[in-house]
């Protein structure tokens, strides 16, 4: 049973970076051929898919959000991190992190659905 927990700051300061940790249980994140997103939900808006790291170390973007984006994984630890720079108050959102259903043979469904999912976790942006 692979379980996801998000952990990191709940209250980010405009124009600093947003960092977020996904620690996964239950499964490595280097096992083949699975792949680790990242997704937001703001208030009172649909979830919107950020990016993604793959078992191989590969990054995916959204093409949106990828100026400001960088996924990273520390497998030592089975966690894969989340770093959002130059956050505005429009970043404010349920985070998630979630293992996505993409495969290499199904890549077009990447960004597209999940299969396990962390419980999310707020993070506002204010002074």
């Amino acid at each position: 049973q692979v379980q996801l927990q998000e952990s990191g700051p709940g209250l980010v300061k405009p124009s600093q970076t947003l960092s977020l940790t996904c620690t996964v249980s239950g499964g490595s994140i280097t096992t083949n051929y699975y792949y680790w997103s990242w997704i937001r939900q703001p208030p009172g808006k649909g979830l919107e898919w950020m990016g993604a790291i793959a078992y191989s170390g590969s990054t995916y973007y959204s093409p949106s959000l990828q100026s400001r984006t960088f996924i990273s994984r520390d497998t030592s630890k089975n966690q894969f991190t989340l770093q959002l720079s130059s956050v505005t108050p429009e970043d404010t959102a349920v985070y998630y992190c979630a293992r996505d259903l993409a495969s290499p043979l199904n890549w077009y469904r990447l960004g597209g659905g999940y299969d396990y999912w962390g419980q999310g976790t707020q993070v506002t942006v204010s002074s």
